[in-house]
């Protein structure tokens, strides 16, 4: 994908993506710490939300009880929570400089409701990009783990099946795809995607992203 149109802008725009079960949310928070800690503003959100009108389409998205959704109707909800974000958050943080880290982002799309939920690839692409103005992550961390073993931690984590939002009640092939999906979008964008062994402990995972980070960070300062 081009990142065309994204504009200028200061600071370093960096989305956490993967499988469910994968240790998103996790990373993101301890990546928000670490990079607070070396003195850098950080701002931390999520996706789909991070707005009270994106919220709101969170809770519309993942609620068990819409079983009937379409996957063109989840393609243009998550787009609208996503251009909302990066009118209202994104690009202002970035702009004043700060490190923006957002658990999951456009990809997610290509992924869950492409490559898996069956949906053209181009068409998803080309109305989030319509939708974000183009605005791209400068790295993502992609953390990998196997359906089965993403799942099980997601059941280790509630207490029914019940309780798991609409997409993690998903059938086990649909989360196969995922994961197949994610790892074919890194193999295409080898310059952004970075990818890590999800199913390691935290701490593992941290110290592997953060590794591969200073690596970017590095490689950013040389080329400036």
């Amino acid at each position: 994908m081009s990142s065309e149109g994204s504009g200028r802008r200061q600071g370093v725009f960096i989305s956490i993506e993967g499988p469910d079960g994968a240790g998103k949310t996790t990373q993101a928070h301890m990546l928000k710490e670490r990079l607070e800690n070396q003195g850098y503003k950080v701002f931390l959100t999520r996706e789909p939300g991070g707005t009270p009108i994106g919220e709101e389409i969170r809770n519309i998205l993942l609620n068990p009880r819409f079983e009937e959704m379409s996957v063109a109707c989840e393609i243009l909800l998550y787009s609208a929570a996503r251009s909302q974000l990066v009118k209202d958050v994104l690009r202002p943080y970035l702009e004043r400089g700060y490190m923006v880290i957002t658990d999951r982002y456009l990809d997610s799309s290509l992924v869950y409701q492409g490559l898996a939920g069956g949906e053209e690839l181009e068409m998803i692409k080309n109305i989030n990009l319509w939708a974000t103005a183009g605005l791209l992550p400068d790295i993502t961390f992609l953390l990998d783990i196997d359906a089965v073993k993403g799942l099980q931690r997601l059941e280790g984590k509630e207490t029914s099946f019940s309780q798991q939002d609409r997409m993690e009640q998903k059938e086990l092939e649909f989360h196969r795809k995922v994961q197949e999906g994610f790892l074919l979008l890194a193999s295409q964008e080898i310059k952004r995607f970075v990818v890590i062994k999800g199913e390691d402990e935290p701490r593992e995972v941290h110290d592997q992203l953060w590794s591969q980070f200073q690596n970017f960070l590095l490689n950013k300062e040389n080329a400036s």
